[in-house]
C-alpha cells in the first residue's frame, strides 16, 4: 500500500487517515474535501491519476492542518510515531510537515520497528528536516526543486534560512551542488532533482538528464514539482527501480504538461488530468 503524508492550510482539520480520492477538482479522505491547486492535495492526485492507470488501489492519506506554527504537523507526527509501526505500507511519501528534529526521529524509528521495511520518499519539508537530522541516507528518494538543492548542498546550513548565499547563487551548477550535497551525506540514496532540466542522481553522479519535452510555461504553476513526485511514489508502488520510476516520473509530468497546452494562467489540475494519458505513452508495457 503506497501511504502519503502532508499537511493542508486549514487549521480545523483534525488528524485524518483514510483512503484518499480524486473527485473532479478536489481530494477526499473520511468525507473531507480538499481543493487539488498544489501542496500534498496535488501531490495525492497526481499519486491517485498514475494509479489509477496502473491499477493500483487509491492511496492512504495521512493528513493535518496546519497554517505554518506548526501545531498539526506535531499532531500528525505524534500520530505516526504511535500507530506507524502497526502498518504494511510498501511505500511512504513525506510531505509539507513543520520540521521538527525530535518528532522526525520519533517517526524514523517508528518506521525501523515495521515489519517490512518500506520505501521512503521525501519532499519539501520533510526533505528539509531529514537532512537537518542527519538521517537523509535512510530514505530511498528526494525530490528537490534547485533552491532545496542548495540547502541539502550546504553542510554548514543547520536551517533552510541558512544556506549560504554562494551556493544560492548556483542554481546553474546543479551537478555541482548534487555532489556537494552526496559528499556531505545529505542527500538521500536517489534525488529527483525538478527544474527546467530534472536530474536523476545517486552517490555516483548524475544518471540520467531530462530536458524533454520543454514546456518553459509550466515554470510558473504552482504545483507541477508535487505532481513528479506524486507521479514517482506511484511508480515505486508498481515495483519499478528507485532510479527508473524518478526518471519515468519527470518524462511523464513534462508530457502532461505538453498535452495541457499550458498558459502562466493554467491550474495544476489541467495537468492532472492528463498523467493518466502520459503514464500510458511512457510505460507502455507496464500499463
Amino acid at each position: 500500500m503506497l501511504a502519503i503524508i502532508g499537511t493542508v492550510p486549514d487549521d480545523s482539520v483534525p488528524v485524518l487517515v483514510g483512503p484518499a480520492d480524486l473527485d473532479g477538482d478536489t481530494i477526499v479522505v473520511q468525507g473531507r474535501r480538499f481543493a487539488v491547486n498544489r501542496g500534498t492535495p496535488a501531490l495525492l492526485a497526481a499519486a491517485i491519476a498514475a494509479g489509477r492507470v496502473l491499477g493500483q488501489p487509491p492511496p492512504i492519506a495521512y493528513l493535518v492542518g496546519d497554517i505554518g506554527r506548526g501545531d498539526g504537523s506535531r499532531r500528525l507526527y505524534a500520530h505516526l510515531s504511535d500507530h506507524i509501526a502497526g502498518t504494511d505500507h510498501e511505500v511512504l511519501v513525506f510531505h509539507y510537515l513543520q520540521p521538527d528534529v525530535d518528532w522526525h526521529n520519533r517517526v524514523l524509528f517508528a518506521v525501523e520497528e515495521m515489519a517490512t521495511r518500506p520505501i521512503l520518499i521525501a519532499d519539501a519539508g520533510f526533505m528539509y528536516v531529514a537532512k537537518m537530522s542527519g538521517q537523509a541516507e535512510a530514505y530511498d528518494l528526494f525530490t528537490p526543486d534547485i533552491g532545496e538543492l542548495s540547502f541539502l548542498a550546504d553542510e554548514q546550513a543547520p536551517h533552510p534560512f541558512y544556506t549560504r548565499g554562494f551556493i544560492l547563487h548556483m542554481a546553474d551548477r546543479a551537478p555541482e551542488m548534487i555532489a556537494m550535497a552526496y559528499r556531505h551525506q545529505n542527500a538521500a540514496r536517489h534525488l529527483l532533482v525538478k527544474g527546467r532540466r530534472d536530474y536523476v542522481a545517486d552517490a555516483t553522479g548524475i544518471r540520467v538528464t531530462i530536458d524533454a519535452p520543454d514546456v518553459p510555461n509550466l515554470e510558473p504553476i504552482g504545483g507541477t514539482g508535487d505532481t513528479v513526485t506524486g507521479i514517482a511514489a506511484a511508480l515505486a508502488h508498481q515495483g519499478m527501480p528507485i532510479a527508473a520510476a524518478a526518471e519515468a516520473a519527470a518524462r511523464i509530468n513534462r508530457m502532461a504538461g505538453q498535452a495541457a497546452n499550458p498558459t502562466p494562467a493554467t491550474q495544476v489540475t489541467n495537468i492532472i488530468a492528463r498523467i493518466g494519458r502520459a503514464v500510458e505513452r511512457v510505460l507502455p508495457a507496464v500499463v
